[in-house]
């Protein structure tokens, strides 16, 4: 486990020979933002004066999943999933000020924020004990789109009475979603618009400086089937010290993409208290399949499972002609995850693009849309306007 194995080391080993200097944090980030960073997603929304409810659905292959709901009832609903490793949390993280999930609620809409299986707030199962089980963790975002998504889509409109709501996927919440609408096409009549922020789906072209390390890790990994980067209190010691502050900040970097100064770096902490939120190991390696192949297709088990599963020596690719909903495209060019290339060959395979945005910005990462400093003024308001002109005259 190349890099990750690194940088947990590097930073135990700053701490242990005095490295650190004390109060660093304290002394470089306000009490508020330190006070954000120790509180979860009910902590916070009750810091900011918001409602919270919590729910739980159950899949058709019995995982419970959590979501969570910034309540306006009879209100229209809209649906936002997170990306890979990270969780409902990540759409209030930038405050009442800045966060997609707070200007939702405050135009009038009522929010739901999914979890996917086996983060930190979907960790459970009605039969296995994700600590103990490793049957728990045989999925990758396959499942996530196929299973969690529809059951999750099912619970909210059977709880708000609508029949369909527009969905805002980023990452990872976008790559469930192109698996959901192809594979179980029925759901795309459920989406009014789908807002797809740094989609993920053809890879063939990702660049990232660390992916040569995670080649090394699912090598190394072989077929083993684990929790990979679950929430743990190793944040902290990235800002022990300048020098941990850089070492962890490097990592981010050269997976996201570039240093930015559109990026709020004084909410940090509070970003890194809660990326990584835990997933899959499998959901890795299916990325990185993608990346090898160039195809967007199901998960690879090798010749002779495939030909079990899929009746195929092949993995079978994804009927993205199934993808009705219509679709908004927002990206960037110096994102390491979803790159300018692949989201084209996206949108020229999508039969309902109706935006295509590639944002000029040449500093913007893969989080920028999310965690942004004018993230609320360049991007969610435009996002916004446009999903309004999808919104049906009823229910």
């Amino acid at each position: 486990m190349s890099h990750i194995i690194t940088l947990s080391n590097t930073l135990q080993l700053m701490c242990f020979f005095g490295v650190a200097i004390a109060g660093y944090m304290e002394e470089k980030y306000s009490a508020s933002v330190i006070e954000d960073s120790a509180l979860d997603m009910l902590g916070l929304t009750r810091k900011y004066h918001y409602p919270l409810e919590s729910h739980f659905v159950t899949t058709e292959d019995k995982y419970i999943l959590r979501l969570f709901r910034l309540p306006r009832p009879k209100a229209r609903p809209v649906f936002l999933m997170h990306g890979l490793l990270d969780s409902s949390i990540t759409w209030l993280l930038s405050g009442p000020w800045a966060a997609l999930g707070y200007y939702l609620y405050d135009l009038g809409y009522d929010v739901w924020m999914g979890n996917a299986r086996g983060n930190f707030y979907s960790r459970n199962h009605t039969t296995y004990n994700p600590d103990i089980d490793k049957s728990f963790w045989r999925f990758s975002w396959h499942e996530i789109g196929f299973y969690d998504l529809p059951a999750s889509i099912d619970y909210v409109l059977n709880k708000t009475g609508y029949d369909k709501m527009a969905y805002f996927g980023h990452s990872q919440g976008t790559t469930s979603f192109f698996v959901m609408t192809s594979m179980r096409p029925e759901y795309n009549e459920k989406i009014t618009i789908m807002s797809a922020l740094a989609p993920v789906s053809y890879m063939k072209n990702v660049n990232a400086p660390l992916l040569p390390i995670m080649r090394n890790l699912m090598a190394v990994s072989g077929n083993a089937i684990t929790e990979f980067l679950p929430r743990t209190e190793l944040w902290k010691a990235c800002f022990r010290s300048k020098m941990t502050e850089d070492t962890c900040f490097d990592y981010m970097y050269q997976l996201l993409g570039k240093h930015t100064k559109m990026w709020n770096a004084t909410m940090a902490p509070v970003y890194m208290s809660h990326l990584p939120s835990g997933c899959n190991l499998k959901q890795f390696k299916h990325y990185v399949q993608l990346i090898d192949s160039g195809r967007f297709c199901q998960y690879d088990y090798g010749p002779t499972e495939n030909l079990k599963r899929y009746n195929s020596s092949q993995p079978k690719d994804y009927p993205i002609k199934n993808i009705t909903a219509p679709v908004a495209l927002y990206y960037t060019s110096n994102d390491n995850l979803s790159s300018y290339k692949d989201v084209m060959h996206l949108s020229k395979e999508l039969p309902n693009v109706v935006e295509n945005h590639l944002y000029p910005y040449k500093k913007w990462n893969h989080m920028t849309m999310i965690w942004g400093l004018e993230a609320r003024e360049l991007t969610h308001k435009n996002m916004v306007e446009l999903m309004k002109k999808y919104e049906p005259e009823s229910k």
